[in-house]
């Protein structure tokens, strides 16, 4: 055997040792088909052997993956047109369902999400869509996560990240917002006139029992004038004065 024949048989054995020595993650298991029989389990991590050709090893992660869900165009239960796209995470936790049982399992679990995303939104209202979003994203979850049970995948999570809602709808709901805030200040206002007035009449009948208070409350009246620079100062005349010429006028 010349030098040829013992680089061949070199070369050979590498090619061969490199398909049969495969070093997996922590993050990872191997799921191996000998004659295209999958095996009773998942192996790994660490070193694992594979007889090739006659056996055939695929990679899975196990660790949780985030996909971003394409915005979607999603009419909400009362008619108003939305664009909502979410986050979902999930995670392997059977390598050989997720390998048997689906074609792709990333590929298969991103566009139920998209189907999904579209019909649960699409029977939520508009009110329920932007301040019961914790609900929505539960249920989401739920509905995600029993679809994908049989491939061996588990969602941990589905946030629903923006919407984005048409320019006519942001300005109707400014509007109502700030009819709110009016709404709200003419309460205030009224609420603290009726709380005044009660106070004016506790007050009158303090003055009515005691009239000196009256002349005292007018001088700190002038007190508070005087402080202020004011170059004019009203005095009150008590209406009893007039009485007499209103007589003689009747």
């Amino acid at each position: 055997m010349g030098a040829f024949g013992l680089f061949v048989i070199v070369l050979i054995a590498v090619i061969l040792l490199s398909r049969w020595i495969n070093i997996l993650q922590e993050y990872e298991r191997a799921v191996t088909f000998f004659l295209g029989r999958v095996s009773q389990q998942a192996r790994g991590p660490g070193l694992v052997f594979i007889f090739w050709p006659m056996e055939r090893m695929v990679r899975v992660s196990t660790r949780t993956i985030a996909f971003e869900v394409q915005p979607q165009d999603v009419i909400t239960h009362d008619n108003v047109s939305v664009r909502v796209n979410a986050v979902v995470y999930y995670r392997v936790v059977d390598p050989i369902k997720a390998i048997i049982s689906v074609e792709s399992y990333p590929y298969a679990t991103n566009q139920l999400a998209q189907t999904t995303l579209r019909s649960v939104l699409g029977q939520a209202d508009l009110d329920e869509l932007l301040s019961e979003r914790d609900k929505l994203n539960a249920r989401l979850q739920e509905i995600i996560d029993a679809h994908t049970d049989p491939w061996g995948i588990k969602v941990a999570m589905v946030e629903v990240k923006q919407v984005d809602l048409p320019q006519e709808m942001q300005r109707a709901m400014a509007r109502q917002a700030e009819a709110e805030r009016e709404k709200r200040a003419k309460i205030i206002h009224a609420e603290g006139e009726l709380e005044a007035s009660a106070k004016l009449g506790e007050a009158a009948v303090v003055i009515a029992r005691n009239p000196v208070t009256l002349q005292l409350r007018y001088l700190q009246t002038l007190t508070e004038i005087s402080a202020e620079k004011n170059s004019t100062i009203l005095f009150p005349v008590p209406i009893e004065m007039f009485r007499t010429f209103m007589g003689k006028d009747s």
